[in-house]
């Protein structure tokens, strides 16, 4: 197989590849091009169509143990017991496994700011500073400089593990796939095309986006009109509706109650838990006090604009909050603030712990993780939270930890994955790999990425097959994590 073939390219810390970072981009378009040309014999694009596990290849259960090492052991089961709801869900919580398995396959040698856990379903919708309701990635604890091909193939494996999951047929699949792939491909050769300012600026409005879409499917509710596509269209219009809706006053009503006069947080345990619950009174009042620090200090890594708006709002609470799939166990948690005006604002604080792309391609050149993802974040998204920054701090035990700020709810939203048809899948992995082929060209060499693509579909059928193989890959996984439990070897907490 490729993997051990002659064909497989060089280890990512070789200088071979170091070469061709994000510097290269000064070199000539002409230069480019041929770089990117020359790489199809490094790894040639149907080099990308196989996967088969080699007999060293690590226990995927142990490689979910050893993350678990450094979580809050209590929560730990709930993560299993999340991930064994369907084959997806596990894939959801697999990024580390992934990257393991990614590190053996060829790569063309070109790096861009890489998600790390490029998945359909981190993908959504949510507001810019300009409040507008733009579509791009939204998780970003695994980015790091990395190979372009490794989120595009996690993308890919979503999307047909994510068909399985629906029931869609072999043909179905395929077709979902490539439309997400091709969506990448087409993209990429079209910023390669563009200014460096114009790719700067390129975003994604979700909404004028689907109004094309509705015009070029015929969703204009016209006669001849596709009855069910114009369903997909007018259900995605309401989720769209919905995500306006998804801001600190509704999370406030969700997460808070009123106690003599004074929001908050309701325990719901162990989802959500006040720090009241967590420790002694005495200690309690310590930590609130060591929380006002925190956000100052943390403020420090705003705008100086967005530390002022910060700063007239005052602390009233925290709470641990279990949160996502592949993120339960670590630690998270929900701060509420009141603005002068009495508004509130809920902002989310989630350790941010060494990327599991870190082993593969390098640690990274920031020593604190939370400043890795925030870095990581305003690289790849065109429009990000005004109150993202970062911050180290002490935990209960005493250990420093670091960690990322960001609101906790701004008009965010996800698309409803376990309800789409076969076509309204097609349309959102296009959507998905626009984004993405967006968020690499904004970091590393389009018109290399674009040359080595080129303009026929060679690389969209190869990433084809390699979705499929890698989902069997998957249910193996699934399943070895289901007979782990049998075992007794680990334990679960299913149905929270």
């Amino acid at each position: 197989m490729w993997r051990d073939s002659e064909l497989m390219a060089t280890p990512m810390s070789s200088p071979a590849i170091r070469s061709r970072k994000v510097n290269d981009t000064h070199r000539s378009i002409e230069h480019r091009v041929a770089l990117g040309k020359a790489a199809r014999s490094l790894a040639p694009r149907a080099a990308h169509e196989e996967w088969e596990a080699s007999s060293t290849r690590p226990d995927p259960v142990a490689l979910l143990e050893s993350q678990a090492e450094s979580r809050v052991q209590e929560l730990v089961p709930i993560r299993y017991g999340r991930m064994l709801v369907s084959p997806f869900t596990f894939f959801r919580g697999a990024a580390r496994i992934m990257a393991s398995d990614l590190s053996t396959l060829p790569r063309s040698g070109f790096d861009v700011q890489a998600c790390g856990d490029a998945h359909l379903s981190n993908f959504g919708v949510f507001a810019s500073a300009e409040r507008s309701l733009v579509f791009d990635l939204n998780d970003f604890d695994e980015t790091l400089p990395g190979p372009w091909e490794w989120d595009v193939k996690r993308l890919a494996a979503s999307l047909a593990i994510a068909g399985r999951d629906r029931g869609f047929s072999d043909k179905e699949r395929a077709d979902v796939v490539l439309d997400g792939v091709t969506g990448y491909r087409t993209e990429m050769v079209k910023l390669a095309g563009m200014s460096d300012l114009d790719v700067w600026y390129a975003r994604m409005d979700i909404s004028k986006v689907l109004d094309d879409l509705g015009e070029e499917l015929g969703l204009t509710g016209q006669k001849g009109s596709d009855k069910t596509m114009s369903k997909v269209k007018a259900r995605a219009d309401k989720q769209l509706a919905k995500a306006r809706t998804r801001d600190s006053m509704q999370a406030l009503e969700k997460l808070t109650e009123v106690v003599d006069g004074d929001h908050r947080f309701v325990s719901d345990p162990p989802l959500i838990v006040p720090i009241e619950e967590l420790v002694p009174e005495r200690d309690s009042a310590l930590l609130m006090e060591e929380l006002q620090d925190l956000l100052r200090s943390y403020g420090r890594t705003l705008q100086s604009d967005r530390r002022h708006l910060l700063s007239q709002f005052r602390f009233v609470g925290i709470a641990r909050k279990v949160v996502g799939v592949g993120s339960v166990g670590t630690r998270a948690w929900v701060l509420l603030m009141v603005g002068s005006d009495g508004s509130p604002l809920l902002l989310q604080a989630k350790e941010a712990q060494e990327s599991v792309l870190a082993e593969f391609v390098g640690k990274s050149d920031h020593s604190n993780q939370g400043e890795r993802v925030v870095a990581g974040q305003h690289l790849m998204q065109a429009s990000s939270d005004i109150f993202l920054g970062w911050d180290q701090v002490k935990g209960l035990d005493g250990v420093q930890r670091d960690f990322y700020v960001r609101q906790l709810r701004d008009w965010k939203g996800s698309a409803e994955t376990d309800v789409m048809i076969p076509r309204g899948m097609g349309i959102y992995g296009r959507l998905c790999g626009w984004t993405l082929a967006r968020a690499h060209a904004r970091s590393g060499d389009r018109i290399a990425i674009a040359a080595y693509l080129g303009s026929g579909k060679s690389f969209d059928h190869a990433i084809g097959s390699f979705a499929e193989f890698y989902a069997d890959q998957n249910e193996r996984d699934y399943d070895t994590l289901k007979k782990a439990v049998a075992d007794g070897r680990i334990v679960v907490k299913a149905g929270l």
